[in-house]
């Protein structure tokens, strides 16, 4: 009895390696087609997905709470990560701030609510695999090959180069792992 054995590579024709961070054109693309799109939610996902550099788990996972005090946005976040299960803070924009205001006030959500609720019955709040099709969908909208970028690429897209400071926003473990992740990354802020 033969077995046949498969020559071709599991991963023949896949792109692997790091997805790349999204440049400052990129994301003014993006944020002018979400804009002109009244996306409301997904200029919010998308702005506060730049200025956290969350993990998609702890993005979808935000509560009102962890962004707004009643009608007060903060200008500083905290929250303790999926994976490590240490505290990362994280500075939200003025953008970035009012865009979430105005998802909080559309969708009428309560400081308790899940920022991002899912519209599906059996789930609180948008997946991680919901959130990386939108994250998928945003690049597509403006030309760029979805399949080079991910949810990751939002995380690495703010980096800075003052690699403690990095190191400390992104959570990573060691100032290697953060270089690493965010090799050669320019500061990009808005």
């Amino acid at each position: 009895m033969e077995i046949a054995q498969s020559l071709e590579p599991w991963n023949k024709g896949k792109l692997i390696g790091q997805k790349p961070p999204l440049k400052l054109k990129d994301i003014w693309a993006i944020r002018i087609h979400l804009q002109l799109g009244k996306r409301v939610r997904d200029l919010a996902m998308f702005n506060l997905a730049i200025d956290s550099k969350l993990r998609g788990c702890d993005l979808v996972n935000l509560r009102v709470r962890d962004v707004a005090h009643g009608n007060q946005m903060l200008t500083r976040a905290m929250v303790i990560q999926r994976k490590t299960q240490k505290p990362v803070q994280f500075e939200l924009m003025e953008e970035t701030r009012n865009t979430v205001a105005a998802w909080i006030t559309k969708a009428n959500l309560k400081s308790e609510q899940y920022l991002f609720p899912s519209r599906l019955q059996n789930s609180p709040h948008v997946s991680t695999r919901q959130y990386a099709w939108i994250v998928h969908r945003w690049v597509a909208a403006i030309g760029l090959d979805s399949t080079a970028y991910g949810t990751h690429t939002m995380r690495r897209t703010k980096a800075t180069l003052n690699l403690p400071a990095n190191q400390k926003f992104a959570g990573s473990a060691t100032v290697a792992w953060t270089l690493k992740v965010g090799k050669h990354r320019a500061v990009l802020g808005y």
